[in-house]
Formats: C-alpha cells, structure tokens, sequence
C-alpha cells in the first residue's frame, strides 16, 4: 500500500470531479484577487517606473547585497549552534540514565515551546541585567540556534529511531559497546535519513533572521526599514525583500528536495557490520 493510501482512500470518480471543481475554482479566485490587487497599486501609481528606479541604483543593490550577506551569515551561525547542540540534545534524550534524559527532554521541550522572539527578548533584556554583554549578532543568532537546536534535536531522534534495530543487536552481538555502536554504526545511517530535514529546516531558520530588526542588527528585514524611512517606497522595498527571501528559500528547499532523491536511491543501503562469509577449501577427499 502506498503512502498516500496509507492516509485516505483514493477518491473515486465524483470525489475526483469534486476535487477538480474546487481547484479550478481556487486558481480563478487567486488570480482575480490578484488582479483586483494589480489593478489597485497601478490605479494608486504604486506600478510607475519612477517608484522602482530606487532598486536600480548600484548603490541600494549594493546595500541589498550586504543586507543579503549578514542575513546568510546569521543564519550560518544559528545553523553553527543548532545542528551540534541538537545532536547532544537528541543523544541526552535517548540516554538511558534518567540524569541525562530529563534535563536534556526539558531543554527540549521548552525551546520548542518558547517563541524565538521571546528568546531574543531575554538575551536584549534580561541578561544585561546580569552584566551579560552581547554583540548584537550574538544576541540574533544564540536565540536562532537555541530554538533550532530543540527541533533539530527530534530530527536527530526521529532518525535514530528509524534505524532497524537489528543493526543495534547486530554491533552488539560482536562485542561493541553501547556508545561505540550509537557512534559508528546507528547515528551515520540516521544521519544519512535525516539530511534533507536538517536541511529543509534551514529554511525556518533563514526566516528567523528577520529578527534582526528586533535587535537593529542589519539583515534583510532590517535594511527594507530603512528603505522605507528614507525612500518611503514602502510597497516597493516590501516586495523586493520579499523576493529575495523567496528565492532565497526556494534554493534552500530546492537542495533539501535533490538531497531527498539522492538519499532515497540509497535507503535500502546498510552499513556492513558482518564480515562477508569467508570460503573455505572443500577437505581433500580420502583416497
């Protein structure tokens, strides 16, 4: 049975006719709202050409461009931070000594629960209290990476889980210890699982840096703001950014989608863990 058997039923002939309807139906509504939105910015002189010869100045593409670059480099450093400390995560919440399990579960749970921007929040207010110091791209990227690491942290469980067992008891019946089998036999196979999540993930976390401005620290969103102040193009600046992040995205989303497929033609592959079975010479026959 399929997957998306394994979900619902096929739908049938009239469901099918039912489900056609509503699709044709939705495209001509999105496309007429569209255009009723078209139609509204080129009435209010929103379409003119003068409002969009801003973005063609070297200069502003140039400020885009390194909006563009601290953006990426916000996101790398979350990435830095979330992918390690979701692994530690995700190996204390698998550990079978309770003293690593709970904590590790409770980290977990609460950065998952928290919003990113009431993070931000206590690292702009609450730790300089403390005499806590930060840069501003410290106090962007740790919250970022916190979050991540959290959901980054079931990825990591979520793949180990999925590993057959039998590779466990396998690793385990030739001697090797617990930590070395989690080491070298089970986390490379569930890393290999998981590398398309981690990486769609990234998405998430690209769309966290919008952040910054929380923070005044000059990232993408940041730096439309200030388009906005001194432009007052503020549809204009909006939109471009916009298409920056989605395009942004959609290479993120395009590579997790290649790294799917790649990894999919090699799931059924295993790591060796017998030897292949030795021949032996057949005993000379007896005169």
């Amino acid at each position: 049975m399929s997957s998306a058997h394994a979900i619902f039923d096929a739908p049938g002939p009239r469901g099918q006719r039912i489900t056609r309807i509503a699709t044709i139906a939705s495209v001509i509504f999105v496309v007429a709202v569209g255009a009723l939105v078209i139609w509204q910015l080129a009435r209010t002189g929103q379409l003119a050409a003068d409002k969009w010869v801003t973005f063609t100045q070297p200069a502003i593409v140039t400020y885009l461009g390194i909006a563009l670059k601290n953006t990426a480099l916000a996101a790398l450093g979350a990435a830095a931070i979330g992918l390690p400390l979701g692994a530690l995560l995700a190996l204390g919440r698998l550990s079978k000594y309770a003293v690593l399990r709970w904590p590790a579960t409770a980290v977990i749970e609460m950065f998952r629960a928290v919003p990113v921007l009431l993070v931000i929040y206590v690292f702009m207010f609450a730790l300089p209290q403390y005499n806590i110091t930060l840069s501003i791209y410290a106090k962007l990227a740790i919250p970022i990476g916190l979050c991540a690491a959290a959901v980054m942290a079931e990825v990591f469980r979520a793949g180990v889980l999925a590993v057959p067992r039998g590779q466990t008891e396998a690793a385990l019946a030739l001697g090797m210890r617990e930590s070395a089998v989690m080491m070298f036999v089970v986390f490379p196979q569930a890393l290999r699982m998981i590398i398309p999540a981690l990486v769609a993930q990234a998405v998430v976390v690209v769309k966290d840096t919008a952040f910054g401005y929380v923070v005044s620290y000059p990232e993408l969103m940041q730096a439309g703001k200030v388009l906005v102040a001194n432009t007052q193009d503020l549809i204009q600046t909006y939109f471009v950014v916009t298409v920056v992040y989605v395009l942004v995205n959609m290479a993120i989303s395009w590579i997790a989608h290649r790294l799917e497929r790649r990894m999919s033609g090699t799931k059924n592959s295993r790591i060796p863990l017998l030897p292949k079975r030795a021949s032996f010479a057949k005993p000379t026959e007896m005169a």
